[in-house]
């Protein structure tokens, strides 16, 4: 546990690294915390904190630096944010897409890091199904979402079935089941599987497999913005190797989309620092997202991707002003 000492002169370091990009020392540290303390004092102090943790000291330097203990103690208890004063244009209310990619570039230019944004997930559910016979026991499976997007996904099956038992089957689909999530459809399938008969039943249970998956890959989409802000942030124009896993980091989205996925889960603004966990894959990378929402309920995630070494109370302005412009947009447009 910390005494406000300590906390003064932690909360004092992170700023002063925060705004020079230098390790502090302790004559820094002394002017900058305002205590009148002496310098063999601050250095105990300091001592203690790096024993706990909360800040480290380059070889090359007597000054400290935050790790990501220290960076999450002082955002966690002692960040203040400012809710207003930063002035973001509208967006406005236009097709998703151009939505979601003038939100990216929004964040990426208030915030000269990278913005990011999850595209709103779109629900499981089909309007409309179809099957073609393709050949022999390889199928052709046509699914309508409620948006009018098409997915076409290729089955194969154990069996054989013609053309008029694959109509058979996806009017039944239509008839009762349109509408459902696929989830529901798939559970419904268990309890009635019973009453149906064996190859149409087992041919709809594919088809149900293969939609679940058609539509959940339509969705995983996340637009990127700003990855070119990084080349003049000094944390990673000096280093070459943590440029270039930022860059393998953007241009393989797998990571920056299970990260988007974890924050929708959470209300609010939440931090995720480099180093603390394996959700942020390397130490020198800070994430700031927050949910947005369509009609009140929560449909994807946005965020600004940057240096450990960022601003966190402008990044948090930024991101939530940013959430709220989206939802705006993207309700309104509904």
């Amino acid at each position: 546990m910390l005494d406000d000492r300590a906390k003064l002169l932690l909360k004092a370091l992170v700023e002063r690294y925060i705004a020079d990009g230098q390790p502090v020392g302790s004559r820094t540290l002394s002017r900058a915390s305002g205590l009148d303390l002496s310098p063999a004092t601050i250095r105990n102090v300091m001592a203690d904190l790096e024993d706990l943790g909360l800040i480290a000291s380059p070889h090359t330097s007597a000054g400290r630096v935050p790790t990501a203990r220290g960076y999450r103690l002082f955002v966690d208890t002692m960040l203040t944010v400012q809710r207003e004063g930063l002035e973001a244009p509208q967006l406005m209310p236009e097709q998703p897409q151009k939505v979601i990619a003038n939100a990216a570039h929004l964040l990426s230019s208030l915030s000269q890091f990278v913005g990011v944004v999850m595209a709103p997930r779109r629900s499981s559910v089909f309007r409309h199904i179809e099957f073609l016979r393709l050949s022999e026991r390889r199928f052709l499976v046509i699914i309508v979402s409620p948006e009018g997007d098409v997915q076409n996904r290729v089955i194969f099956t154990d069996a054989d079935y013609s053309q008029s038992q694959l109509v058979e089957a996806a009017n039944f689909l239509n008839a009762h089941y349109a509408g459902l999530e696929m989830e529901q459809v798939r559970e419904r399938l268990k309890s009635e599987v019973d009453l149906l008969r064996g190859e149409i039943a087992s041919l709809m249970q594919a088809a149900v497999n293969v939609s679940s998956e058609a539509l959940s890959q339509a969705q995983d989409e996340v637009v990127i913005s700003g990855e070119r802000n990084l080349l003049s942030v000094s944390d990673f124009s000096s280093d070459m190797g943590n440029l270039r896993r930022a860059f393998d980091l953007f241009e393989q989205k797998t990571q920056i989309l299970r990260l988007l996925d974890i924050s929708s889960r959470a209300e609010g603004v939440r931090i995720y620092i480099g180093g603390e966990s394996q959700v942020v894959p390397f130490e020198e990378l800070s994430v700031v997202s927050a949910p947005y929402e369509v009609d009140g309920k929560v449909v994807g995630t946005l965020g600004v991707i940057g240096p450990t070494r960022m601003p966190y109370d402008k990044m948090i302005q930024i991101v939530d002003i940013t959430s709220k412009l989206v939802s705006n947009a993207l309700s309104y447009r509904k």
